[in-house]
């Protein structure tokens, strides 16, 4: 089973404000998002997680020296940048290694309050189909160049990989509070708080019920996979960095109330709506279903039906022939699949949200979206216990964990 140990990370200074300093997720910021967050504080956390060709004005009164070099090349920037927020006391390590507790409290679609814990750590870094650490869905093709220059300029973890653990009891194991270092609110409301946990005795609690079970990841498999690429690399340059061997990883144990999952929707493209519908008729009963909206997101989990949106804003129930799926999971995204298989040109995206996806097939960015169902608990554990991969986009974890509460030098 992996390993799973504390570090001293690194950590913003008490007096920055982390409401303004931390960010959502590098991957689901657009440029405009980068913007604004740049905007709220000089030093926000997208300065280093989302390196830019063009660095900060020195004239923002911390250090942001500019020369030609550093200017050119982003990568260079961010590990100038990095240690010169260290030198400054904007950045401040902890004096021993520790485990990070991280809490979310927020509301819920259905309005139900809810909130999770889970704790950041340094998982290790196992080889593509080793046991311990396993993905949980195939991923699609994705320039990996960034990630793998950011980590190989700092030498750093900027954000975790997010992983799922079989350990019974973990979440109990996390309730207890720790020493609080940080908080924040973010746009949508959910509060995010952190505390140290030192202490050895509970220290070795957390590492033995993590290291004791398989760790699915969740969000992040290309962060993971770019780490194992990293490991290679300073094995054969820097034998010595053990740190390289493992990657920072937030943990929450795999059970219903420590997880709000939502879909990931399909935008279809390449091809005439005829032959889409055509396909489509032949897996899928097919009966209008009025105006989409945001209630859809409901109405497809009540009705067991998928939802096909069209041009207008009208959408059309699919709701699946069982014989037309033989030996297939239950599961939207490989009920499409399988249906859609060898449809010449077919090109598919993904999207959060219905209004969304609504938004973008009236633009014609798609000829039509598929409103899906969010994969269920029971799907992921199977997943992990069978070994078994779900097709791409199969989950979102919301809320997304913020970055900027936690650095992991390496």
């Amino acid at each position: 089973m992996p390993r799973f140990e504390p570090f001293s990370a690194l950590r913003y200074a008490p007096d920055i404000d982390l409401d303004l300093a931390t960010a959502p997720p590098y991957d689901v910021l657009s440029s405009a998002d980068v913007d604004v967050l740049q905007h709220r504080h000089p030093t926000n956390i997208t300065y280093l997680d989302v390196p830019r060709a063009s660095a900060p004005s020195s004239e923002s009164g911390h250090g942001q020296a500019v020369d030609s070099q550093l200017d050119t090349d982003p990568y260079l920037h961010v590990a100038d940048l990095l240690q010169q927020w260290q030198d400054t006391g904007t950045l401040v390590s902890d004096l021993q290694p520790s485990y990070t507790l991280y809490r979310m409290q927020f509301v819920d679609e259905l309005g139900v309050g809810r909130q999770t814990v889970g704790v950041l750590g340094a998982l290790e870094v196992v080889d593509d189909g080793a046991p311990g650490v396993l993905p949980h869905e195939r991923t699609t093709p994705k320039a990996k160049t960034d990630r793998l220059d950011l980590t190989r300029a700092t030498n750093a973890n900027l954000s975790p990989v997010w992983g799922l653990s079989l350990a019974a009891g973990l979440t109990a194991l996390l309730r207890d509070h720790g020493d609080p270092v940080g908080s924040c609110t973010d746009d949508d409301g959910v509060i995010h708080s952190v505390e140290r946990v030192s202490d050895p005795v509970r220290i070795d609690a957390i590492r033995s019920a993590v290291q004791a079970h398989t760790v699915l990841i969740a969000d992040g498999h290309h962060r993971y996979a770019i780490s194992r690429t990293y490991r290679d690399e300073q094995r054969q340059s820097h034998p010595d960095n053990a740190g390289a061997e493992l990657t920072l990883t937030y943990v929450a144990e795999l059970i219903e109330d420590q997880l709000t999952i939502d879909a990931i929707h399909r935008l279809y493209s390449g091809v005439p709506l005829r032959d889409l519908l055509d396909r489509l008729a032949l897996s899928f009963e097919i009966q209008p279903a009025g105006m989409v909206d945001v209630s859809f997101a409901q109405q497809v989990v009540d009705r067991g039906s998928l939802c096909l949106v069209l041009d207008d804003g009208s959408g059309m129930w699919l709701t699946p022939r069982p014989e037309a799926f033989p030996g297939i999971r239950s599961l939207d995204g490989a009920l499409l699949e399988h249906a859609l298989a060898d449809l010449d040109g077919l090109g598919v995206d993904y999207q959060h949200g219905v209004t969304q996806v609504v938004d973008r097939v009236r633009l014609q960015q798609a000829v039509a979206g598929v409103l899906i169902r969010p994969t269920s608990i029971d799907e992921i554990r199977r997943t992990a216990n069978e070994r078994l991969l779900m097709p791409p986009k199969s989950t979102f974890f919301t809320p997304k964990l913020r970055t900027g509460f936690v650095i992991r030098p390496m």
